[in-house]
C-alpha cells in the first residue's frame, strides 16, 4: 500500500477508536461529560499546522522498539547511513527514529548531490534485544522513487523554480501557509518535498526517466546537463508523474477558504511554465493529526483523482 494512503487509514483508525471508546463511556451511562470528554481527546490528537515538528507521531506497536532504538541511537543511525550509501550511493541525515511493530523506521534527508526525503526500516530482535545492523532494508521501490523526483527536480529547475515561486507567493498574498520544514524532516519520508506539495513518481514505470536513473546510479556526480540528456521527453506520460499540493489555512478554526482554492485550481490550470504532470490540490484547514501527518479530512476542499489537473 501506498505510504501516503497510510496516512489517511492512520487517521481513520484513530476517529474510530475513539469513536469506540465515546460509545463504551456513553454505555456506561455517563452521558453528556463523558462525550465532551472524549471530543476534546479527539481534538487533543490535532495540532496547528506551523507548529507541528513531527512530535507525537507514532506507529502500530512501536513503543518497545523506539525505546531500545534510542538506547542504541548511534548503532542505528551508523546502520543506516552505511546501508545508503552501499546500496544507493546516497550521504544521508538521520533526523528521526521511530519503533515499528519489529523494528525502528528511520526518517533521513539526502545531502549531495541530489535532495529527497526517505527511510529505511532497521529491524531488531526484541527477545534478545539486539539491533541487527547487518538486516536493514527500505520498502520496495521507495528510495528509487525518491531519487527519480530528486532527479526531475535537478533536471527541470527551472520550471519547480516558478512553481516554488507561485506558492510561495500564494502564502505570503493569501490567509494559506504549508508544512513546516522540521514536519518533512522528521515524518516527512515521501521523496522529494517542499512545505507546499509532495512528488509522487516511480522510475519502473516511467521509460521518460528511467535512462536519467540508470545514468545517475552509475555515477551520481553525473552533471546535470548529461542527466538532462538522457531524458527520453518523448516517453512521458503525465499520469506517471505526480505533484500532490497540500495548503493548510493560517489561522486556527478556520475552515478552507473556497475562493482560495478555486484561485489555485485555476492558476495551476492556466499555467505553462510549471512541471509537466498530473496535479492534485487540496486546501485544509489549520491542523494536522499528530500520530500520522496527515492534514486531509472531511472539511478539506480538493480538486483530485478522479478530477486531477493534467500538465501535458
Amino acid at each position: 500500500m501506498n505510504r501516503k494512503n497510510k496516512w489517511i487509514i492512520y487517521g481513520i483508525g484513530l476517529s474510530l477508536l475513539l469513536g469506540g471508546c465515546m460509545n463504551m463511556d456513553n454505555a456506561k451511562g455517563n452521558g453528556v461529560d463523558d462525550k465532551e470528554s472524549a471530543e476534546k481527546q479527539v481534538k487533543n490528537q490535532y495540532v496547528r499546522v506551523q507548529e507541528y515538528t513531527g512530535e507525537g507521531y507514532a506507529l502500530k506497536n512501536g513503543e518497545e522498539t523506539d525505546k531500545m532504538a534510542e538506547e542504541n541511537h548511534e548503532e542505528v543511525e551508523k546502520a543506516v547511513k552505511d546501508f545508503f550509501l552501499k546500496e544507493y550511493k546516497t550521504d544521508v541525515k538521520v533526523h528521526n527514529i521511530v519503533g515499528n511493530e519489529d523494528g525502528a523506521t528511520v526518517f533521513v534527508e539526502s545531502t549531495n548531490p541530489l535532495h529527497f526525503y526517505t527511510y529505511a526500516i532497521v529491524p531488531i530482535d526484541i527477545a534478545n534485544e539486539k539491533i541487527q545492523s547487518d538486516r536493514v532494508f527500505t520498502q520496495e521501490g521507495q528510495v528509487e522513487s525518491a531519487i527519480t523526483e530528486g532527479l526531475y527536480r535537478s533536471i527541470f529547475k527551472d520550471e519547480f523554480d516558478h512553481l516554488d515561486h507561485y506558492l510561495e507567493k500564494i502564502a505570503n498574498e493569501e490567509p494559506v501557509t504549508g508544512r513546516t520544514v522540521e514536519s518533512l524532516q522528521h515524518v516527512g519520508g515521501s521523496g522529494y518535498m517542499t512545505p507546499y506539495y509532495f512528488l509522487s513518481s516511480t522510475v519502473v514505470n516511467d521509460e521518460s526517466i528511467k535512462p536519467v536513473y540508470d545514468l545517475y546510479m552509475e555515477d551520481p556526480q553525473v552533471s546535470t546537463e548529461k542527466l538532462r540528456a538522457a531524458y527520453n521527453e518523448q516517453a512521458f506520460d503525465p499520469t506517471k508523474f505526480r505533484v500532490v499540493i497540500n495548503l493548510f489555512m493560517k489561522d486556527k478554526d478556520t475552515d478552507p477558504d473556497e475562493k482560495v482554492f478555486n484561485k489555485v485550481v485555476s492558476d495551476i490550470e492556466s499555467m505553462v511554465d510549471i512541471p509537466r504532470g498530473t496535479y492534485s490540490i487540496f486546501l485544509n484547514d489549520n491542523t494536522v493529526l499528530k500520530q500520522s501527518f496527515e492534514g486531509v479530512k472531511d472539511n478539506s476542499l480538493e480538486k483530485a483523482i478522479p478530477d486531477e489537473i493534467i500538465k501535458e
